[in-house]
């Protein structure tokens, strides 16, 4: 289902556009509220009883069409994740973003235990692959474009950009030790959730991809072992649920860099428009430089 009508894309423009795709879906916009500006707009509508999930820009459409088959195949799989709402087809597509309406999780962001998160996420992997084609795992496709749109300082800019050159071809020497397959791609606490019954499921599916299972491992060992997000014995819970610990791994180390240098490219699409988070671009990318500790680097 499409709509036109030419805007540019802010977090005013994003909400502009989630009204229009509501029209187009039947769906009351009542109580809208941002939760998050990044790839993805993602508000909450009637006191979280919706999530809705407007993309950044035209060139998210494939991949959002991807999360909804994604969606599809996980209902029928009964695995516990997020479902699609609204008898309208989805993605809804206004001016070339696409707009996607889920069930709301809780009324508000109610996290899973990270038992519960290394349980669910070895359920996944073990899933029979998806009866549908995913793309293989390429961490550095967005890196170019991200720094290219960035609003930061040409020598910052520079500076990225050689590293991820480095840690290009870094991650291309890697050995992994897990089997490849079907992968979450942005596996962590924020996206595990629990709904109104206090059943945790999945959310945010859009990234799903092939490749390296210890990809999906990577983030919460990093916000155990890096930024001091996770306890020890919350981080223990995981390995138990999963069955395995990616830090005694011998690619952690390189892994851990490429997931930290996205974190900050992914940041700094909005460095232009937030001034916190031109603050913490500039923040991370000094810890980069001098090898400082991450321990200070904020949540976004």
């Amino acid at each position: 289902m499409t709509t036109s009508g030419r805007t540019e894309f802010d977090a005013e423009a994003a909400e502009e556009i989630l009204k229009r795709a509501c029209a187009a879906a039947d769906v009351a916009p009542d109580g809208v509220e941002m939760l998050r500006f990044g790839d993805h707009a993602v508000f909450r509508i009637d006191g979280g009883r919706i999530v809705s999930r407007v993309g950044r820009s035209p060139d998210r459409l494939p991949s959002v069409r991807q999360e909804v088959a994604v969606a599809a195949w996980l209902a029928t799989e009964e695995y516990p994740a997020a479902r699609l709402v609204t008898e309208a087809e989805q993605p809804v597509v206004v001016d070339g973003h696409p707009v996607t309406f889920w069930e709301g999780l809780a009324d508000g962001d109610t996290y899973a235990s990270t038992r519960e998160m290394g349980e669910l996420l070895r359920q996944l992997h073990e899933l029979v692959a998806p009866p549908i084609s995913l793309p293989s795992l390429s961490p550095f496709d967005k890196v170019a474009q991200r720094l290219r749109q960035a609003v930061i300082p040409d020598a910052t800019r520079a500076y990225l950009s050689t590293l991820a050159e480095k840690l290009e071809a870094a991650y291309g020497r890697l050995s992994f030790a897990l089997p490849k397959g079907h992968l979450h791609g942005d596996f962590n606490v924020g996206n595990v959730l629990r709904d109104a019954d206090g059943r945790p499921k999945v959310i945010d599916l859009d990234g799903f991809v092939t490749g390296p299972r210890e990809w999906d491992l990577m983030q919460t060992a990093m916000y155990y072992d890096s930024f001091g997000w996770h306890s020890e014995a919350e981080y223990a819970d995981f390995v138990t649920g999963y069955g395995f610990d990616v830090r005694e791994w011998s690619g952690y180390t390189v892994l851990r860099s490429v997931r930290e240098l996205l974190m900050v490219t992914w940041l700094s699409q909005n460095a232009g428009t937030n001034a916190r988070a031109a603050e913490e671009v500039a923040k991370r990318v000094e810890s980069l430089r001098s090898g400082s500790s991450r321990r200070d680097w904020a949540p976004f």
